[in-house]
């Protein structure tokens, strides 16, 4: 689901936020309207306000676990753990985090690829959400939350930044609610 249609509707905060992430035409190739997070980081209001949200939505949520998919995931989820009182899990690719740990492979539309735990990071029961920067096909999330649910963490959301057009009809990944803040900015038309 869409902040906006989850009762922030007519919030300027979202309408900030959207303004404040650049896109880029034709990266990482010929077609792909990239939208830039980097420039959102900048904007200490626009970047302050994202967490924001996200702090109020899980505030009394009962959340132990914020597990950030790598690697934008990372510029969100240790602020909105402190927030709350959670703690911040990675969840890397692979051969990135020393010591033991967990893996889950998933399909792209363009190939595969793998998501990481350390082992012990995620107790059984706990409660989690996972953030990342955006939602394509959900295929990265879904594999964050099966990996999650393997230690066996209650997955409670799925929350991003940026949500593109194809995920509006899709509040639920794995059984699991959505929360997105805005849709990709356009440029000339394209998305």
């Amino acid at each position: 689901m869409f902040a906006a249609e989850n009762g922030l509707k007519g919030d300027p905060r979202l309408q900030a936020i959207s303004d404040a992430i650049r896109v880029v035409p034709h990266f990482p190739k010929q077609g792909i309207m990239f939208q830039d997070i980097t420039t959102l980081l900048l904007d200490h209001k626009a970047f302050k306000d994202t967490v924001d949200i996200f702090v109020d939505r899980y505030r009394d949520m009962d959340i132990s676990v914020v597990a950030g998919v790598e690697a934008r995931g990372f510029m969100f989820g240790p602020s909105i753990a402190l927030a709350i009182g959670a703690k911040f899990v990675p969840l890397r690719k692979p051969k990135k985090l020393p010591g033991e740990v967990i893996a889950e492979a998933y399909e792209l539309e363009y190939g595969s690829d793998c998501l990481e735990m350390h082992v012990g990071a995620v107790k059984q029961g706990e409660r989690a959400i996972v953030i990342d920067d955006l939602v394509a096909t959900g295929g990265t999330l879904s594999a964050a939350i099966r990996l999650l649910e393997r230690v066996g963490a209650h997955v409670v959301e799925c929350a991003c930044v940026i949500g593109l057009r194809e995920a509006k009809g899709q509040c639920r990944l794995n059984g699991k609610p959505l929360y997105i803040l805005v849709e990709p900015r356009e440029v000339d038309g394209c998305y």
